[in-house]
């Protein structure tokens, strides 16, 4: 592991077409002994209230639940936007942190995610070698986008990265 990529985006390559594919995970942690992220961009269909309705209070009414990740399904993370993470349960970048529903008071914004990404040891980094992922910095506003956020991070790398945006979803039917 050359560094650790925790606050980073990891976008998911043009050629990979697994659950990932148009993916963009914030990695939460990642250390020598694995990583762990969750995925933005995956609406759940159903709302935080009617499968966390404890969560409520953290997000706007009617605010849709999201899919993490396939790890841990029945897992809830919730990331939130603070004035200062290090106020929060966990930093992952100087605004965005894990929030503790019971603790953390000072939440700007929230997103509730069922699930988690997670790889073992040394396995991201094999897929970064593989080419499977972009790296990309993270914008706080990333968290809780609402459009297609495939396309506007690729976009935002700029040079050949944004004709791939423009990419259609599904190129066989280019």
């Amino acid at each position: 592991m050359a560094e650790s990529l925790r606050g980073k985006l990891l976008i998911a390559a043009p050629n990979l077409f697994d659950y990932f594919r148009r993916s963009v995970v914030l990695v939460v942690e990642h250390t020598e002994q694995g990583a762990f992220g969750v995925v933005l961009n995956r609406r759940a269909g159903s709302e935080v209230a009617e499968l966390v309705p404890d969560l409520g209070p953290l997000v706007e009414r009617g605010a849709p639940l999201w899919l993490g990740g396939p790890v841990g399904p029945d897992s809830v993370v919730v990331l939130g936007e603070f004035e200062h993470a290090g106020r929060s349960a966990g930093v992952v970048t100087e605004k965005i942190g894990v929030v503790d529903p019971d603790g953390d008071t000072e939440v700007l914004r929230a997103r509730v995610f069922i699930g988690h990404a997670g790889w073992g040891a040394g396995q991201l980094d094999e897929e970064l070698e593989r080419d499977s992922w972009i790296v990309g910095d993270l914008d706080p506003d990333d968290v809780f986008a609402e459009g297609d956020l495939w396309a506007e991070v690729v976009s935002r790398r700029g040079g050949d990265y944004a004709l791939l945006a423009t990419m259609p979803e599904d190129p066989t039917r280019n």
